[in-house]
């Protein structure tokens, strides 16, 4: 477990800095050299990844089986799995959350739990919008655990512009709900996978908000 980045008490992530630094510092270079074009341009760049990898604060008390969101954006995919060919492998419903440009993109753990299987997969990078993206795109699956050994899968994929999955966790790591866990650079989805006798809250088209909005209960 990377504790560094899982409590960072910067306003930003870390990954970001790289960007914001070579964005601003760019846009200082070009301003005393008297290229007010290009200095307005890396500036823009600089103040947007300020803004893209903002990592504010949440902590919310979470009530008993609750599952949090794990990401900021907007749900577009809620149905129902029968086969065990999931993640999960049992019968499941899955919640697919798409985040945009514009979303918090730290990811954060949806409940309380142990890290029992962390599944790194290659793969292509279609729009995160589109459902065949949680089987062709680049992705990264966590399975948790429960004390009360109930299983969740939630998995990181890779969009278009996506090209870099983070994830800050290790195998038999203990988390807690609404941990910081990782990040998915500019633009990307999370695919929730919940026991098919689970009560989904949530609905279609929903706002949802990372460690902050009940998705449904175990």
């Amino acid at each position: 477990m990377n504790e560094s980045r899982i409590n960072n008490r910067w306003p930003v992530a870390r990954e970001g800095l790289p960007f914001i630094t070579l964005g601003c510092g760019l846009a200082v270079l070009f301003y005393f050299l008297g290229v007010l074009s290009l200095a307005i341009l890396t500036g823009i760049f600089g103040l947007f990844s300020i803004f893209f990898f903002r990592d504010p604060d949440r902590k919310t008390p979470v009530p008993d089986k609750a599952v949090l969101s794990p990401a900021d954006g907007t749900i577009i995919r809620i149905s129902n799995i029968e086969d065990k060919g999931n993640p999960l492998g049992e019968p499941a419903c899955k919640i697919s959350i798409f985040m945009s440009i514009f979303s918090v993109h730290v990811n954060r753990s949806p409940i309380g739990g142990t890290v029992k299987t962390i599944s790194y997969n290659k793969g292509k990078f279609v729009s995160a919008n589109l459902d065949k993206a949680s089987d062709k795109n680049e992705r990264n699956s966590i399975t948790l655990e429960t004390s009360g050994s109930r299983k969740i899968v939630f998995v990181q994929i890779a969009g278009l512009v996506a090209r870099r999955i983070v994830c800050w966790l290790s195998e038999g790591d203990r988390v807690q709900p609404g941990q910081r866990i990782g990040l998915i650079r500019f633009g990307s989805r999370l695919d929730v996978y919940l026991p098919r006798d689970s009560k989904v809250t949530a609905s279609l088209r929903q706002k949802v908000t990372a460690g902050k909005t009940i998705l449904g209960y175990l």
